[in-house]
């Protein structure tokens, strides 16, 4: 590196020493497959530092000279897991590999230089004239650069005149982007097309639903169908681009065991800090800021940071239609499932650039009219049996088969769900999903409802017997479907009470405007 940097620091490199080095500063054709986080389930993905991890293959062309080398392989994933690095297309092999992960920075060069010397120029504000003296780096950069002069100690920046320092040259373990070296020999000079395989942090995807319900008018109470719509999206978490990747995301869980955590590539700005020129009792505690610098502003609200992040979000192949006619959009571009032994991979079919600190999003479900039962659902396990009433849940229910439209993976995710109003569609609710397989049932719980509650009364509580009424009052203008479950043993065999994956579960039909109720006895032990 011969250029001069210029930030917060200016220094001028010197020529590096002589040795026979290949530099490869970006990859030619490149492969992403992404795997989620392991354990995530279906919490959203981690925006500081994505956890899952991804496949990275590149293709490189090196001219590699006779002897022993030095390659350079520039621009590789920052959260590059240096020992699964493997390649191939050398003459001879690798002899020996090393991750340079110091990067080229204002802090990088301090830290660098710690107790080294540098040249300190200095500008007098009144004179105009240019000083120089020779410093020691004595601690940073974290909190503050500290020079040991003929003058003493001090901290930069904090002596009022505009000053830099000077660098005899760039280390050579700093590089400007991470980066792999390998150690090779040939006995020719040869142009040799490289492969470079390895696994990185720092990534992770998942699926993201749009559900948009359409009530049918057929006489069926409950019975709907509902335009599934799925984007895959795709988290980059480190300084890297890929640029027009051939992208694969992997569901499931692959075995991969536990490893120490790797350390992530250092550099940045300095953040430079003074002692305030008040008195000792006129500082503010815990005052970190340059003098006459005002505090950063708050952090935003909630919603706000999250709309300020979907801006990130990069869509690909897709195009909107009216508003007051789809919620979600139409795909051009889907990617394509395909077995992956026991896992599930999505494949998409056009190269697309997932950037650096960013998400890409590429259509993988499109299934309109799929079939699901809408019901309200309550469990009595917690209702303290006084007659409060309660908002029952509002529930889509369908089967993941052919059949109903669906019959296909579908990977865990967040849910929006839409419904048609009189103002085009409307947000009803959000929820999750989990991995579903093939036939396996799918439920949305989506929300609350006010106009479908339900109550408990306890009417008998004398000696061995506890029994209990339960009223259901639909305020809307159709009739619903009720689920309660009564995770209790009962005594008897309640009318219309069936057991529904071990539990007793209450249905029935509330007519519009309607009441329904019924009533159960507790089995208590002798």
């Amino acid at each position: 590196m011969r250029a001069c940097i210029a930030l917060l620091l200016t220094g001028c490199a010197a020529p590096l020493a002589a040795q026979t080095i290949a530099v490869s500063d970006a990859p030619e054709t490149v492969s992403l497959t992404v795997y989620r986080a392991t354990g995530r389930g279906e919490a959203p993905i981690n925006k500081n530092w994505p956890q899952g991890y991804a496949l990275i293959t590149e293709t490189r062309t090196v001219t590699i000279p006779a002897g022993e080398s030095l390659i350079r392989f520039e621009g590789v994933a920052e959260g590059m897991f240096p020992e699964s690095a493997i390649v191939t297309g050398l003459p001879k092999g690798v002899k020996e590999k090393n991750r340079d992960a110091r990067l080229l920075s204002p802090s990088g060069l301090v830290d660098a230089y710690l107790k080294r010397e540098v040249t300190l120029t200095r500008t007098d504000k009144a004179t105009g004239k240019v000083r120089e003296q020779q410093a020691v780096i004595t601690a940073g950069p974290n909190g503050g650069v500290v020079l040991q002069t003929a003058n003493g100690f001090e901290a930069l920046h904090c002596t009022g005149l505009p000053e830099r320092m000077q660098y005899g040259g760039v280390p050579q373990d700093l590089s400007a982007k991470p980066t792999l070296s390998v150690i090779t020999h040939s006995d020719a000079p040869v142009t040799a097309k490289l492969t470079l395989t390895y696994m990185a942090s720092g990534f992770d995807w998942q699926a993201n639903y749009v559900a948009q319900a359409k009530q049918q008018d057929d006489g069926t109470t409950g019975k709907g169908k509902i335009d599934i719509f799925a984007w895959l999206t795709l988290a980059n978490g480190g300084n890297q681009s890929f640029l027009n990747a051939n992208t694969m995301a992997v569901a499931g869980e692959p075995n991969r065991e536990r490893r120490g955590a790797q350390p992530r590539p250092t550099g940045g700005g300095l953040n430079l800090k003074c002692w305030p020129v008040q008195r000792t009792h006129q500082v503010p505690f815990n005052l970190g800021y340059l003098p006459n610098i005002p505090p950063p502003a708050p952090p935003p609200a909630p919603m706000a940071y999250e709309m300020a992040d979907a801006e990130n979000i990069v869509v690909t192949g897709s195009r909107m239609r009216k508003a007051e006619a789809l919620a979600s959009p139409v795909a051009v571009m889907v990617a394509q499932q395909e077995d992956l032994g026991d896992l599930k991979l999505y494949r998409v079919p056009e190269p697309v650039t997932v950037n650096a600190k960013g998400q890409k999003q590429v259509a993988m479900i499109v299934k309109p009219g799929t079939s699901f039962d809408r019901l309200y659902t309550a469990n009595i396990d917690n209702h303290s049996g006084d007659g409060t009433s309660l908002p029952m849940t509002i529930l889509f229910r369908g089967e993941n088969r052919k059949e109903k439209g669906l019959g296909l993976p579908m990977p865990s995710g967040q849910v929006m769900l839409f419904e048609d109003s009189d103002f085009g569609p409307l947000l009803a609710g959000q929820s999750t999903l989990k991995d579903r397989a093939i036939g396996d049932e799918i439920e949305m719980a989506i929300g609350q409802s006010s106009d479908v509650r339900f109550s408990v009364t306890q009417i008998s509580g004398t000696g061995e017997k506890q029994r209990y009424k339960v009223d259901i009052t639909n305020a809307r203008n159709e009739p619903v479907n009720v689920e309660i479950e009564i995770p209790f043993e009962l005594r008897g065999t309640p009318k219309g009470i069936a057991k529904i994956d071990g539990v007793p579960t209450w249905k029935a039909t509330v007519n519009a405007n309607g009441e329904a109720s019924f009533r159960y006895e507790l089995k208590l032990e002798n």
